[in-house]
């Protein structure tokens, strides 16, 4: 589907094609969030296009924003097959991918009719300690290319990469990257953390501190979770991420919480089972600036981002 889609973005007839399909132009959509202005608060959430081959096609489903990724410094395979498990019953996916993709040097972004975010990460191989030289050079390598990156520091797949949440790991990361920035040609790329749905109200409270200490732009809410609820007993013991609609409940209340003790001062991508417009008003309703889909699209279709902008562009008229 990614290479179809990828195709079609390549020719101007089925590129205007889908877009006569699947977008909606409405003013009342358009957002602003850490200084870029989106035609709509919809994006497409990291893991779909890992290597940026179908920037164009995908932007023309009506998306106002393409977060490619997660890229990492050097190729790698991921984890062992099988790595992608549908609970249909539950409506939900259980992932255990590991990042792969291609590499930094191979990752190419085509201009197209969306804001374009890239998402980093840490390679498998590269120590804990020595994550932040990662973070940083791939952010060297992709702020030209890029509206905004965001730091995946969150993923389940990853050995070890969580630890990177806490607050003395985090604080130092998040400064390393945002010194790098600050010096750089601008314009200023903003900068986005993505964190977990498993935190603690005190782990949510550090990580919030070392972006304010920092001057990180934004948050990313939330990643997969390691929890089973929602999904049946069968599926408990595979690998990897849970995400869909059992997850909806824990990222919205992680997105409410934020937005509460930043008291709405910091945007908030949120991100967790939107797997239809009530479910995306409910994340706004929370606090998140913009929303981003991945699991719902897998099972409603290409349709739901026009489903979601036509709702949310009635809304309250």
């Amino acid at each position: 589907m990614l290479r179809l889609i990828g195709w079609a973005g390549m020719f101007p007839p089925t590129y205007r094609l889908l877009r006569a399909m699947y977008e909606v132009n409405d003013p009342r959509l358009e957002v602003e969030a850490f200084g870029l202005k989106f035609k709509n608060p919809i994006g497409l959430a990291a893991g779909y296009d890992k290597n940026g081959v179908a920037i164009k096609g995908l932007s023309s489903l009506g998306f106002g924003y393409i977060e490619v990724g997660t890229v990492t410094r050097h190729k790698q395979i991921g984890n062992p097959k099988p790595r992608v498990h549908r609970i249909v019953e539950s409506r939900a996916l259980i992932n255990s991918m590991g990042f792969p993709n291609d590499g930094i040097d191979a990752l190419r972004i085509a201009r197209c009719n969306a804001k374009v975010g890239i998402n980093i990460g840490k390679s498998k191989d590269t120590p804990i300690e020595q994550a932040a030289d990662d973070y940083c050079a791939l952010f060297r390598q992709v702020y030209r290319n890029a509206d905004y990156v965001a730091i995946n520091v969150s993923s389940p797949n990853t050995l070890n990469l969580r630890q990177l949440q806490a607050r003395e790991m985090i604080e130092s990361l998040l400064k390393a990257m945002t010194d790098i920035r600050n010096h750089l040609l601008p314009p200023k790329v903003p900068l986005l953390v993505k964190i977990a749905p498993d935190l603690s109200e005190a782990e949510i409270d550090d990580v919030l501190e070392a972006i304010s200490l920092t001057g990180i732009d934004g948050i990313i809410a939330t990643n997969t979770t390691i929890g089973r609820d929602g999904i049946p007993a069968i599926h408990h013991s595979l690998k990897g991420g849970l995400s869909g609609a059992p997850l909806r409940s824990r990222s919205t209340e992680v997105i409410r919480a934020i937005a509460r003790r930043t008291m709405g001062r910091l945007p908030i991508i949120g991100v967790g089972g939107i797997a239809n417009a009530a479910d995306a008003i409910e994340k706004l309703d929370a606090g998140a600036t913009l929303i981003q889909v991945y699991t719902g699209l897998i099972y409603a279709g290409p349709g739901l981002v026009k489903q979601i902008n036509r709702a949310l562009a009635t809304r309250g008229a």
